[in-house]
């Protein structure tokens, strides 16, 4: 992550003109969370997605310290498309090593969806860990760290592997109890969306997972970038694998949220929910934490739960948006059925000047 952090930091330094808002108060929340033992709640980075290359791209814009150093337990955690950064074992090493989780795509895999075992890895890493399918394998806290704070191997008996198809094995970052309370950053979008407005497509369901299914509400970001799409325009010709430079390209952190004020009520909505489930289905009672059973996935008061704190994330993106000057978008934009129209075709360029790419 260092000698990808310093390249990205190289290219936007030397060779774009780059503009960052908010830097100073998210360094200020990077660093109160520098001490993975010390940390009382994850941390989500949210922000529309505009090319390949937003991650890493936007994360060389941090200085070098957070990139390198004792402080490498506090670096993002992301989602990438397992058919793509998965394709055999050097990409799969490289992308395991710069912490993106292997995630299927629905429109690409039978494994998709909103209940897939990247989703159960995210939610675990914004949670006090490590977990254990029995709660009397738990690892004791004081055997969880050395005395200098470091993170130790877990126990053989907790799950330090994990599957995502069934054929597939992945290291179980959860399992650490570093990983504690992480820092994990999502494009809801699910795909790049290249507009000249400037717009956002609607937000899928799995960044309201995150909010109310981690132990403690998260901290969240709310960021928008822009200009990367000129960096790497879904059009651009060969080379087609290099970004272009001399591009002027923004990012901006927006403040952190009051998570409890904003999602308080609504994780809070999400116990009742399971609650009710248990009558239901007993076995909701015994589930882990971030896995769903039939009853929490598609009973509608889940879904409609969803649906809100979805549109509330969106809504918090889109006053970031509104920070640098643009005026509201149309509402319609924030819903599926707007996007429906694309129909199964939903790739390349649309009718109203946008491009649109599944990664």
């Amino acid at each position: 992550m260092f000698a990808v952090g310093s390249l990205c930091r190289g290219f936007l330094s030397s060779l774009c003109n780059v503009e960052v808002n908010g830097m100073e108060q998210f360094l200020e929340l990077l660093d109160s969370r520098s001490d993975p033992s010390q940390r009382t709640k994850g941390l989500i980075t949210v922000s529309n997605h505009i090319s390949v290359m937003d991650d890493p791209l936007i994360w060389g814009a941090l200085p070098f310290k957070y990139h390198f150093g004792l402080d490498s337990w506090n670096r993002r955690w992301s989602f990438g498309s397992h058919d793509i950064c998965y394709q055999g074992r050097p990409l799969s090493f490289f992308f395991a090593m710069g912490q993106v989780l292997p995630t299927h795509r629905l429109a690409h895999s039978l494994h998709g969806g909103l209940a897939q075992p990247a989703m159960t890895q995210a939610i675990r890493l914004l949670s006090k860990g490590p977990f254990s399918p029995e709660p009397h394998l738990a690892v004791p806290e004081r055997q969880r760290w050395s005395s200098h704070n470091v993170c130790v191997d877990p126990f053989s008996d907790l799950p330090t592997a994990y599957t995502t198809n069934g054929e597939d094995s992945h290291l179980a970052p959860s399992a650490y109890a570093c990983n504690s309370y992480s820092w994990v950053h999502i494009f809801p979008e699910g795909m790049i969306h290249q507009s000249p407005q400037k717009i956002m497509r609607y937000f899928k369901w799995g960044v309201a997972r995150l909010i109310l299914e981690s132990t403690e509400c998260p901290d969240v970001v709310p960021m928008w970038v822009e200009g990367f799409d000129q960096v790497m325009n879904e059009e651009r010709t060969f080379p087609r694998f290099l970004p272009r430079p001399f591009k002027s390209v923004s990012i901006t952190f927006g403040k952190k949220i009051d998570a409890e004020a904003v999602f308080g009520d609504m994780r809070r909505r999400w116990q009742e929910i399971k609650k009710k489930a248990e009558k239901v289905a007993p076995d909701t009672k015994d589930l882990a934490v971030g896995v769903l059973n039939d009853e929490l996935l598609y009973n509608k008061e889940a879904v409609e739960l969803r649906k809100e704190v979805t549109n509330k994330v969106r809504d918090l993106v889109l006053e970031t948006r509104r920070s640098r000057g643009h005026s509201d978008e149309d509402p319609k934009h924030g819903f599926a059925e707007t996007w429906a129209r694309e129909g199964p075709d939903r790739e390349g360029r649309k009718k109203d000047g946008s491009i649109v790419r599944e990664i």
